[in-house]
């Protein structure tokens, strides 16, 4: 902490204005959280920025979500994006107060601000910053965080994890992915199903996550490996089953996320896409509702898995879980 600044905030604020200020004169939109946070948040950018730049602060904390305060239609057309305008959105606040996620849909710049003094960049339109300059150590930074209480906080998933992992039907024999394991809480429903015959390697980009999928013991019957799910380390069409639970939607392209798991496959093999909430929850959860652009609704997802060389024979959304199964062409 630097003159009372934590050191995750001034990351954060460095970053975004070293790829928002070669645009100035600009102005920059500071949307979401709390009226608090976000005034915070705008006040710690405008003074990353170097002199010739400018940050401003739209006084809404509702932003596109709705008028707040009396702002009326006029105030709404400010938050339209433009060429020389970017909107940053916060992430986080009261639940109550989070809208229906047309801010976030609207916005440039994601931010998880669940907590004000760790700060995690959650999108990046592509046109400021391509997401390698971002996306691995922001991943980490999100996760890395949460590793340590991740089991504690969705310790209840774990049968949720093995009935997903049942409907995928892992052949004996077969090598089996996890990818983006987090702690690993499919790996032990992974070996039993491919069997003393079969392997099972867990990948995760954020070792904390691999730490603790260690520390639970699901090392025992399964490999876990540091890799990032764009690049998998694997040689072509190696896999019987990818199994990505909270992968694609977390992924800054799906589309090539999804041809990379295609390239790990064997013909006939199985991707499994799950989470152990569905759509409509999972957004309500963060205050929200599930936006018509989202890479997991079904009108999407069909043709995203098909142009990676997948074809999906399965798809369910219900409140409790999300799963679409594709098999590899």
């Amino acid at each position: 902490m630097l003159d009372g600044v934590p050191e995750r905030i001034r990351e954060v604020t460095a970053f975004l204005a070293e790829v928002l200020a070669p645009r100035a004169p600009l102005t920059v939109i500071v949307d979401g959280g709390d009226q608090g946070a976000a005034a915070a948040f705008a006040a710690r950018l405008a003074a990353a920025f170097p002199p010739s730049a400018r940050a401003w602060r739209v006084d809404a904390v509702l932003g596109l979500s709705g008028p707040s305060g009396g702002r009326g239609d006029s105030a709404l057309n400010v938050l339209e994006p433009a060429a020389d305008r970017v909107i940053v959105y916060l992430r986080g606040g009261p639940r109550g107060r989070r809208g229906n996620g047309e801010g976030e849909r609207r916005a440039q710049v994601v931010i998880d601000h669940h907590d004000p003094s760790w700060p995690v960049i959650r999108h990046v339109h592509p046109r400021l910053a391509d997401p390698e300059r971002w996306y691995l150590a922001e991943s980490r930074a999100f996760f890395g965080a949460r590793a340590a209480d991740w089991d504690a906080k969705f310790g209840d998933d774990l049968p949720a994890y093995a009935t997903a992992v049942a409907t995928a039907e892992p052949c004996p024999g077969d090598l089996a992915l996890d990818v983006g394991c987090g702690t690993g809480r499919a790996l032990p429903a992974l070996a039993a199903a491919v069997g003393p015959a079969g392997r099972v390697l867990g990948l995760d980009l954020t070792p904390a996550m691999l730490d603790a999928a260690r520390a639970a013991g699901r090392h025992a019957r399964a490999g876990l490996v540091l890799a990032d799910a764009r690049r998998l380390p694997l040689p072509d069409g190696v896999a019987g089953l990818v199994f990505a639970a909270g992968l694609v939607q977390h992924l800054p392209d799906p589309a090539a996320g999804l041809a990379e798991l295609a390239r790990v496959t064997r013909p006939g093999g199985r991707l499994m896409i799950f989470h152990p909430t569905g759509r409509v929850a999972l957004a309500a959860r963060h205050g929200r509702t599930p936006r018509p652009d989202e890479p997991l609704n079904e009108a999407n997802l069909g043709p995203l898995l098909a142009a990676a060389g997948w074809e999906m024979v399965r798809y369910e959304d219900p409140e409790d879980h999300f799963l679409a199964l594709a098999i590899r062409r």
